[in-house]
This record gives structure tokens, C-alpha cells and sequence, in this order.
């Protein structure tokens, strides 16, 4: 999955891509790993995630209680992690079909470990009629 061969994007290059960007060809065998390769959900996660927590910082700063902090930050830090973890492979779908690859890939990890249960199954059992 990984392709060596693709170089990485340097610094102000990948906070342009995390910002929604597109990176130059050269560099869409690391996109394609970024997106579709293992950990790509948690990296899009994380990468949701920091935004938020930047701009709420300055409300968890606030000189009050732990409990004023909590019911100023939390509500809004809990659902903007819910939506990006439930609209993950939506988000991943569309970078990767901005730099001009299958969107398909997403399932490629699951779609591989699937096929190998399946042969393991038919070795076993035998097909499925």
C-alpha cells in the first residue's frame, strides 16, 4: 500500500493539504496512502480534531470553575468529533477524488481483509452455493 517512490509534502505544503488543498501529482502515491492506508481514519480524525481544539482553547483558559470550563468546551468539542468520526469515509472519499483518485480506495483495506476470511472459509468449508 505504501509507494516509497512518492515523495512527502513538506511542512507549508501538508498544513495546505490538512486545510483542503491539493498536493501535486508527484505525491499522490502518499496521498493515496494518507487516505486509504492503515490509520487514514484516525489521521482524518486528528486532523478535524486540532482545529477545534485550537479555537477552544482560549475558552477552557477561562478563570472559572472546571465544571463552567467543561459546559463551555465540551458541547461543542463532543459533537464536532462525533460528525467527523461518522462522516469520515465521506471526507476521505472527496479528498481522494480531488486529487483525481478512486474513491473506492477507502474500502480497500476492509475489502482486502474480507477476501482473505473469505478463502479461509472456502478452505475450510468449501464454497458457498
Amino acid at each position: 500500500m505504501t509507494q516509497a517512490a512518492s515523495p512527502r509534502p513538506g511542512f507549508l505544503a501538508y498544513l495546505g493539504y490538512c486545510a483542503g488543498r491539493r498536493l501535486p501529482k508527484s505525491m499522490t502515491g502518499w496521498v493515496r496512502n494518507d487516505l486509504a492506508g492503515r490509520g487514514a481514519a484516525a489521521r482524518m480524525v486528528t486532523r478535524a480534531a486540532v482545529p477545534c481544539i485550537i479555537l477552544l482553547i482560549p475558552l477552557a483558559l477561562v478563570p472559572a470553575s472546571l465544571d463552567v470550563r467543561a459546559t463551555m468546551t465540551l458541547p461543542i468539542l463532543i459533537p464536532y468529533i462525533y460528525f467527523s468520526i461518522a462522516l469520515n469515509k465521506v471526507y476521505r472519499r472527496h479528498r481522494l477524488a480531488q486529487h483525481g483518485l478512486n474513491p473506492d480506495l477507502v474500502e480497500e483495506i476492509p475489502r482486502q481483509r474480507e477476501a482473505a476470511r473469505r478463502r479461509e472459509y472456502e478452505e475450510r468449508h468449501g464454497p458457498r452455493h
